[in-house]
């Protein structure tokens, strides 16, 4: 046992792995910790209407948050991590992304003042979508995707707590009744701004980083870089963000506050997971360029450990779910224990998913498939979708969403499985995986 502790420590990339696995371990339990605090807070007070439109605000600016994190989150972090130690180089890909970014930025804030006052269902409440679309400034100018490449997952963890529990405090202070709706997605924008801001300061004092104006052949090149991951990026909101965006347009504000609560706890849960999947991308990446077989080997491990973990949290959610409900929630959100029993099956599938995608798929030639997996079975989504939901309200988007998750994974493994068989076979093959 003390040799095997010993192997895990026994060069530089491995103790910053290890590094980095405790401090998203501390972030990630901060995210799972604070939403179960301030969601059944903010669900009892709003009630399902306030709660439901702050929901639907978020969704439609989330389309905004995408479009301007484009694939930098996944493509950045492959270029930051290979050339780490090239300040000149780093320099060079920070600025360029940034300054993408930035002119996505105004792009989206363009677009959302043209659908905002141009259909009566935004006018209305023209004032949450602005104070909302603070997010999207904050996100931008929060590089997580440097931090990432760099191994400095710390300054994430210290950075996002930080803004996080001043917001929690801030909502139980500021936020007393249904007439105080209008200072949620303000404190929630205050939040991502405030950590943006420093993380744009530590970026520049404490590595070193200069931004310079780049040539256009390097900001084409981090376009292209990003492209694939950008369209994937954009079809998932089709089956994630779309289902309360859809759920808004087709229904009302109570329907889409009874499966957001519910959506948001699962996505909680679904935090938790994605600890091992932020830290071991930038790893898994590098490990790829050194040694197939052991990127290969740590994949197969993973994989193995989320299917048990998931089969678990599915049991456990699925039987417990009237108990969670109204203990969390009360008993005016009891629609979501449906909601809930049938989100909870997507936990691992899209863990699974995600890890063959990112891990697998983008690390080993196979850009093309990561790709048109997410497009095909979106487009399918965005049929099915509204029919789901005219048919049986927000328990059709849940089935919509478990359905879709589930043909992505199998269209993943398949993809895998013609194109290349030996991977396919190193990865389900049931064996134990040591770290070496």
């Amino acid at each position: 046992m003390i040799n095997k502790l010993k192997s895990l420590t026994n060069s530089d990339d491995k103790k910053r792995l290890i590094e980095n696995f405790f401090s998203l371990s501390v972030l990630q339990g901060a995210n799972y910790i604070l939403p179960l605090i301030t969601l059944p807070y903010l669900v009892r007070v709003l009630g399902p209407e306030k709660f439901g439109l702050i929901a639907f605000a978020q969704a439609f600016i989330q389309y905004f948050n995408i479009l301007t994190d484009y694939g930098f989150q996944l493509s950045a972090t492959r270029e930051i991590s290979i050339h780490r130690e090239n300040k000149e180089k780093i320099s060079e890909i920070f600025s360029s992304v940034m300054i993408i970014k930035f002119a996505l930025l105004v792009l989206s804030f363009i677009i959302m003042t043209v659908i905002v006052f141009s259909f009566e269902k935004f006018k209305k409440d023209w004032l949450i979508y602005y104070l909302t679309f603070g997010m999207v400034i904050g996100q931008v100018l929060f590089p997580v995707w440097f931090f990432q490449g760099m191994a400095r997952m710390k300054y994430i963890t210290f950075l996002n707590i930080t803004a996080k529990f001043i917001f929690t405090v801030c909502i139980f202070v500021f936020v007393r009744d249904t007439a105080d709706y209008i200072y949620v997605p303000l404190l929630n924008s205050l939040g991502f701004l405030v950590a943006g801001i420093l993380a744009i300061w530590i970026v520049l004092k404490n590595f070193e980083v200069k931004f310079i104006f780049p040539c256009l052949s390097n900001i084409k090149h981090e376009l292209k870089e990003g492209g694939y991951i950008f369209i994937s990026r954009a079809s998932i909101s089709f089956y994630t963000v779309s289902n309360v965006f859809v759920l808004g347009l087709l229904t009302n504000n109570t329907i889409v506050g009874i499966y957001s609560a519910a959506d948001r706890l699962i996505n909680a849960i679904k935090s938790i997971n994605g600890i091992v999947l932020q830290v071991m991308f930038p790893y898994v990446s590098r490990l790829s360029k050194k040694s197939y077989s052991k990127a290969l080997r740590m994949v197969s491990y993973e994989i193995k450990f989320f299917v048990i973990l998931g089969i678990i949290l599915c049991l456990v959610v699925y039987f417990f779910a009237h108990d969670i409900v109204f203990l969390l929630f009360s008993k005016r959100f009891e629609s979501s224990e449906l909601i809930m029993q049938i989100l909870i099956f997507t936990v691992p599938v899209v863990t699974v998913s995600a890890i063959l995608g990112q891990q697998i798929l983008l690390n080993f030639g196979l850009k093309k498939l990561f790709t048109i997996s997410i497009v095909y079975m979106s487009f399918i989504h965005l049929v099915m979708l509204p029919i789901m939901v005219y048919l049986w309200k927000a328990a059709g988007a849940a089935i919509a969403v478990l359905i879709t998750e589930m043909l992505i994974l199998i269209f993943r493994l398949i993809g895998l499985f013609k194109m290349k068989r030996d991977i396919f076979w190193r990865l389900i093959k049931w064996q134990n995986c040591q770290i070496s």
